[in-house]
């Protein structure tokens, strides 16, 4: 089991709020995205934050949306669409988006529609 499966969303999400801060994007556009991708609201996310939700339970939970598929592209080198193990497929899809939001890629082009 890799080690970021238990690690908790809620220590990871800052970091992806910097990050697309730092580009010019806001939280409420991070938080969209993470809406389009996983099916959880502002409540639900901010729940599962407080909680201290591990990816895997995270990922467990949610209700990927049905365009996942149309994710490609690679995320550390690795193709997102050739990842093996489906959790770290869920994950690498998140920190794909997370990068398309930050280098200010539209974000009809962000939610695939």
């Amino acid at each position: 089991m890799h080690r970021i499966f238990t690690t908790s969303v809620a220590s990871v999400y800052p970091l992806y709020v910097n990050k697309v801060e730092r580009k010019g994007r806001t939280k409420a556009e991070l938080d969209e995205v993470i809406e389009w991708l996983t099916g959880f609201d502002e409540k639900a996310l901010g729940d599962h934050l407080a909680a201290g939700t591990t990816f895997e339970d995270f990922f467990d939970q949610a209700h990927l949306n049905p365009n996942v598929s149309a994710i490609k592209g690679t995320v550390c080198g690795v193709l997102v669409e050739d990842v093996e193990d489906p959790l770290m497929q869920k994950i690498r899809y998140l920190d794909k988006l997370v990068d398309e939001l930050a280098k200010g890629k539209a974000m009809e082009k962000v939610l695939r529609s």
